[in-house]
């Protein structure tokens, strides 16, 4: 009896000294608050955000309304709307008369359409700037591959959104992908109804033409070799995660294909992982599951949270399994970087805005 009351000491004696649990919203807060006044802190004087890594993005006219976008998913009272005004005065000092942002450079464009539909989206969700928002909004609206400028439903181009600039006229369509028809989707929610309506009809062709037989969706019916999960043995390419979840947030923004998006949803909830982007083969060492992992975790985590999603995958809890992943990766001065760079994610920049918009959607 002796020994068991000295071994129940023991037991209660080391149940003192155990680490307390920790709490997941408090941590996820406290490392929001890390990466939001870490990213606040890159804003140039001329209100810009300007990559230290990447040439093509220094001129900050895609990163700024990128940046930004991050931001206003952060918490309300991170929000600084000196800074912000800053900002705005940036983006509208390099819209060009056509109303495309980024294609101030002349010697290099940087992602107009991407740029256009980040700024249109951002100051729309700041509630000024209505004359602005629609010339960017048309500027996209003319962007789209569509009977104006040659393309038919015959093409596989048609209905998507590319780079942006100059207009492209069949058969050569240039670069188009999921990603950036998302983000223009996204944009064009803020647009009159009458003006997006074609538009919507056209780009359901694309959306459609890029999903796969188990609810998935793959990258770019042009771009082939951009199908990053690989071909799938039957004459199409395979699905992965980041454009799953694209296709999700393209369809939300069309209030269209509620069957075609539960099937989307589903195929993440099958998926899901947090350690890499999900649909490419175990054995898979192109760099890529790695090296979209911060756009996958952001654009996951919003579809589970707009589409109130517990579990992913089931019987686990995304929320808590996303915090304690970036958790490990947040360096101590709040900033994140993907060591890969297949996708530009080990610039800090991109990658901390990435894991703010994660963290904000785990709310």
């Amino acid at each position: 009896m002796r020994r068991v009351s000295l071994l129940l000491l023991l037991l209660i004696a080391g149940c003192g000294d155990a680490p307390p649990a920790v709490n997941l919203d408090e941590q996820r807060d406290e490392m929001l608050a890390r990466a939001v006044a870490w990213l606040w802190s890159k804003q140039a004087d001329d209100g810009g955000w300007h990559s230290e890594t990447y040439g093509l993005l220094r001129s900050g006219q895609s990163l700024t309304p990128f940046a930004l976008d991050a931001l206003l998913d952060a918490r309300p009272e991170d929000v600084r709307n000196e800074a912000i005004g800053v900002a705005v005065d940036f983006m509208r000092a390099l819209i060009g008369k056509d109303g495309a942002l980024g294609t101030a450079d002349p010697a290099v464009d940087d992602y107009p359409n991407y740029a256009s539909a980040l700024a249109a989206t951002v100051m729309a969700r700041l509630g000024g700037e209505p004359g602005l928002v629609t010339r960017l909004g048309s500027y996209l609206l003319r962007q789209q591959f569509q009977e104006a400028h040659g393309w038919t439903k015959k093409d596989p181009a048609y209905g998507a959104w590319g780079m942006g600039g100059a207009f492209r006229k069949p058969p050569h369509a240039g670069h188009l992908d999921l990603s950036m028809t998302r983000y223009v989707l996204e944009a064009l929610a803020y647009q009159p109804r009458p003006s997006r309506n074609k538009a919507y009809a056209r780009a359901k062709v694309f959306l459609r033409r890029l999903r796969t037989d188990d609810g998935g969706s793959y990258f770019s019916t042009v771009i082939t070799e951009k199908n990053k999960a690989g071909p799938d043995g039957k004459g199409r390419f395979k699905p992965y995660g980041t454009t799953t979840a694209d296709a999700v947030l393209a369809m939300t923004a069309l209030h269209d294909d509620a069957k075609h998006r539960v099937e989307a949803r589903d195929w993440l909830i099958r998926h899901h992982r947090v350690d890499r982007v999900p649909g490419f083969d175990d054995d898979d060492d192109s760099g890529w599951p790695q090296s979209m992992l911060f756009y996958y975790r952001a654009a996951s985590a919003r579809v589970f949270e707009r589409l109130d999603v517990k579990h992913a995958p089931e019987g686990r809890d995304w929320r808590a399994d996303l915090i304690r992943a970036l958790a490990k990766e947040q360096n101590e001065d709040g900033s994140f970087r993907n060591p890969a760079n297949l996708m530009k994610e080990d610039d800090p920049l991109i990658a901390t805005a990435l894991a703010i918009k994660a963290l904000a959607a785990t709310r």
